[in-house]
């Protein structure tokens, strides 16, 4: 009796522990390039000309982690061609490492975002063009009945 009580009440805490579990993975907060990945996949972006941008994120993937800073960039032929980073003080800082896409290409920009960016030292890193995401679409307004009718 007491065994089957032992086994009844430790079965009862482990399926908990597994549920409780599955709902934090499920409940994964995004990372700050997360959330913008799913906006564009979402809304979609506005084309990227040839230009500097002045308002951009710049994700550094670092592992499972991500840090992303405020960052200028140049777009030359549909490609990044040069990155800067902003400080608190607003100054801002050439990236003066040589960087390319993973393909060994310059990084081309895809909706918004541009491809994995890597250098020399292996760090990887994204474009966030975050002044390009288009607004969110309107919604129907939805018609009330009285219920008295």
């Amino acid at each position: 009796m007491r065994k089957t009580l032992l086994i009844a009440i430790s079965t009862f805490f482990l399926l908990n522990a597994g549920n409780s579990i599955a709902q934090e993975e499920e409940e994964k907060e995004l990372n700050c390039f997360e959330k913008y990945e799913e906006a564009f996949k979402e809304r979609g972006s506005y084309t990227i000309s040839d230009n500097i941008y002045r308002n951009v994120m710049i994700s550094f993937f670092e592992g499972e982690e991500v840090f992303c800073v405020r960052g200028k960039v140049r777009v030359e032929n549909g490609y990044v061609s040069a990155i800067f980073y902003y400080y608190d003080d607003n100054t801002e800082e050439l990236y003066d490492k040589n960087f390319q896409s993973l393909s060994s290409e310059p990084p081309s920009i895809v909706n918004g975002i541009s491809e994995m960016i890597v250098n020399a030292d292996r760090e990887r890193l994204r474009v966030v063009f975050i002044d390009k995401l288009k607004p969110k679409r309107k919604k129907l307004q939805k018609m009330s009945i009285p219920d008295d009718l």
